[in-house]
């Protein structure tokens, strides 16, 4: 009886963090595209929304009614299944990448000792939803984004995951806990410093595996209409949205982990400004994140598309080899600290 009440309560913990986690990322990922409206219609010298509620407060709640009655046409010579399976694909694997990353140090859905690699599998396989919702979809121009995606996240995850590598190899863990609390106990308090050419590489593939500005080829509205999403509409449209925009969140909070302390701050820092002792852990996690949403609204506004060959050129030409030279670096830092 002990033990099936233990069960119980384990069970039921768990599902309220998974609730607590979903309705804060949720709405977050819904006023993000209102910030973003507002942030770049003011780049651009408009007002961006103003007419529903206050100051267009209320506009994320307008466009999801209008979504949800949105009539949901799927195209005659469309694959029907895989067609209306692709969106779901898509916004499953970013929630999941939600499960492993913690938000406190003692607050997450899934402590696992392998947390890095769980976000980098879950994050390419959610690139099999675009490239589903290409295939599945009877147009060209669909199948010429699912084509690019598929190029394009295959090329971006090779950098990534070796800017990683140096993170890892520092903290001696692929755990994302121990990752920030190596951080925490180090000289400089965050791996931005002695792993800048990390960071960088890291920040740039982060744009490329979010289909974010200047890398969204597989929409590129100028001259494919917009990709793999042409044939969408209503609801399915919306959870790619969604699921893009909870990618973002992700990346985010990979970026303040990995490379900004997450909820720590450096020790130097500290002692320069002793007040900001009192700010509360998960706060200065949430501004951190907080800030590189804002980095990628900015890229948005201010950076135009590449080209395709541009865009393969990066990755293979530029990002690999400096993502090899920071492991490097960080294996030479490494062998100094043990010798």
């Amino acid at each position: 009886m002990a033990l099936s009440e233990g069960l119980f309560w384990a069970i039921f913990v768990t599902l309220l963090k998974i609730a607590v986690v979903l309705g804060i990322v949720l709405l977050h990922a819904a006023y993000t595209v209102y910030a973003e409206r507002k942030i770049i219609g003011r780049m651009q010298a408009r007002l961006g929304p103003m007419e529903v509620g206050p100051y267009g407060l209320l506009q994320p709640i307008a466009d999801l009614v209008k979504l949800l009655f949105k009539e949901d046409i799927i195209p005659q010579e469309a694959h029907k299944v895989i067609f209306q399976m692709a969106p779901l694909l898509v916004l499953v694997f970013a929630i999941t990448n939600l499960s492993v990353i913690p938000f406190h140090p003692s607050f997450s859905i899934a402590d696992v000792n392998l947390g890095v690699l769980v976000i980098l599998a879950f994050a390419g396989l959610g690139t099999y939803g675009i490239i589903l919702a290409g295939y599945s979809s009877g147009s060209k121009y669909s199948l010429l984004g699912g084509l690019r995606s598929a190029a394009q996240i295959l090329s971006y995850e090779i950098p990534l995951g070796l800017s990683l590598a140096g993170v890892i190899l520092y903290a001696e863990s692929f755990r994302l806990q121990d990752i920030v609390a190596s951080q925490a106990n180090s000289l400089f308090g965050m791996n931005v410093i002695p792993q800048i050419l990390g960071f960088i590489v890291f920040l740039i593939c982060a744009f490329a595996e979010t289909n974010r500005a200047p890398f969204d080829l597989p929409e590129a509205e100028s001259e494919l209409v917009a990709g793999y999403i042409t044939e969408y509409s209503g609801f399915r449209m919306g959870i790619f949205f969604l699921g893009e925009y909870i990618s973002m969140y992700v990346m985010a909070l990979l970026i303040s982990l990995c490379y900004f302390g997450g909820w720590t701050l450096p020790i130097w820092l500290t002692t320069l400004l002793p007040f900001i002792k009192v700010i509360p852990p998960t706060l200065i996690l949430i501004l951190k994140v907080y800030f590189f949403i804002f980095l990628f609204i900015w890229v948005r506004a201010t950076f135009p598309r590449y080209r395709f060959d541009q865009l393969m050129s990066i990755s293979w030409k530029v990002l690999i080899p400096l993502a090899l030279l920071n492991f490097l670096w960080i294996a030479f830092l490494k062998w100094r600290m043990l010798t």
